[in-house]
């Protein structure tokens, strides 16, 4: 299943082509633009605002396409109502996070096109967040809206938030009373441990990372929970010692990888639930002499820029997409309009590359 609005909407995907008709559109979106080009929502506002690290061929097919749709910024479009704040609030676990990042980036494209300012705030822990929820009413002074990407919030915070006039969507997480972006990282588990089982791999090593508040929010267990699904569906049972906590952080996952190949029995394959544990599981391999893939396939989620450069199969997320679906759905719910409009990112896709290989005995500990 696609992340997705918990209403369903109506998605729009596809390259534009001279040969073939474009699809009705009433008013082409910074989404409709970044999914006919082929990139992010990020990129395109780069582009077409003349921005750096924008490649130029990039930037010349984003224009092109932008030209094709006869997509025009309308930051009249969506302006609040007078007494508004024309800033909308992003509030993320960690700012320095490949993922977060990004997110920020998409919802901040979003909000430039119509003329929002972007206020993000770190909640890294439950303190934090129960700080900027408590605070809410002095935010509610500089935001019109606030979007939480991945911040577990708990029942009684939403029931607080709800008696407030701020607009809010939430990433991840569904409340019932919130739109939310949903992302199936389930089914994100489950794509990298069967293309691992495909390959014939049976031993599999899993870098992840306890969430703060897995009762709300748990983003590791989901993906653990699809590896587990796969495994069963093998005939394979998860094997709860080969589960090692990389924190979502290069250091922790090279640290989680030596701990896993110095094993008596060490796997012949890592699923790493996100790409910056990847890297760290590379460093560890390269410390031990142990090759990839031929002694040890890797494998991780996002498809971070340094994915490719690496040759890491990955379970691609358009990232940014998700920020901006966020951001769209927050801004038409200040304007009263209906959420369910939103385009939704496309599904996570498997990126098959040279960091996995067909499994054949290899003793890594003699190799």
């Amino acid at each position: 299943m696609a992340p997705s609005l918990v209403a369903p909407p109506r998605a729009y995907c596809g390259r534009v082509a001279e040969s073939a008709p474009r699809p009705a559109i009433e008013r082409a979106t910074i989404e409709h633009v970044a999914l006919a080009a082929g990139v992010s929502v990020a990129t395109v506002s780069r582009a077409l605002r003349g921005l750096p690290n924008v490649a130029a061929a990039t930037r010349a097919r984003v224009q092109e396409v932008a030209r094709q749709l006869d997509y025009r910024a309308d930051t009249a479009a969506s302006r609040p109502a007078a007494g508004r704040t024309d800033t909308v609030a992003v509030v993320v676990p960690m700012i320095n996070s490949w993922y977060f990042s990004n997110v920020v980036a998409g919802a901040e494209a979003v909000c430039a096109e119509s003329g929002y300012d972007l206020l993000v705030v770190s909640a890294p822990t439950a303190a934090t967040r129960h700080e900027v929820i408590a605070t809410v009413e002095a935010l509610h002074r500089r935001v019109d809206g606030v979007i939480f990407a991945e911040v577990p919030l708990a029942v009684e915070e939403v029931e607080d938030l709800r008696h407030r006039r701020l607009g809010v969507v939430t990433i991840g997480q569904e409340t019932r009373i919130y739109p939310a972006v949903r992302i199936d990282n389930g089914r994100i588990g489950e794509m990298a441990v069967e293309h691992l089982l495909d390959l014939g791999h049976r031993h599999i090593g899993i870098l992840g990372g306890q969430a703060e508040d897995p009762a709300h929010s748990d983003v590791p267990g989901r993906r653990i929970d699809g590896a587990r699904a796969a495994l069963a569906a093998a005939g394979v049972q998860l094997d709860p010692t080969l589960v090692a906590n990389g924190a979502f952080t290069v250091d922790g996952g090279r640290q989680a990888t030596l701990e896993l190949l110095s094993r008596s029995d060490p796997p012949t394959a890592i699923f790493a639930l996100s790409d910056e544990m990847a890297f760290g599981a590379v460093l560890a391999a390269r410390e031990l002499g142990v090759d990839i893939p031929r002694e040890l396939s890797l494998i991780g989620v996002d498809d971070h820029e340094v994915a490719q450069v690496i040759g890491l199969t990955t379970i691609r997320q358009r990232v940014a997409e998700h920020g901006a679906v966020a951001a769209r759905a927050l801004l038409r719910r200040l304007s009263g309009e209906d959420g369910s409009l939103e385009p939704v990112p496309p599904e996570p896709e498997l990126i098959v590359r040279t960091s996995t290989l067909r499994y054949r005995a290899v003793d890594i500990r003699s190799a």
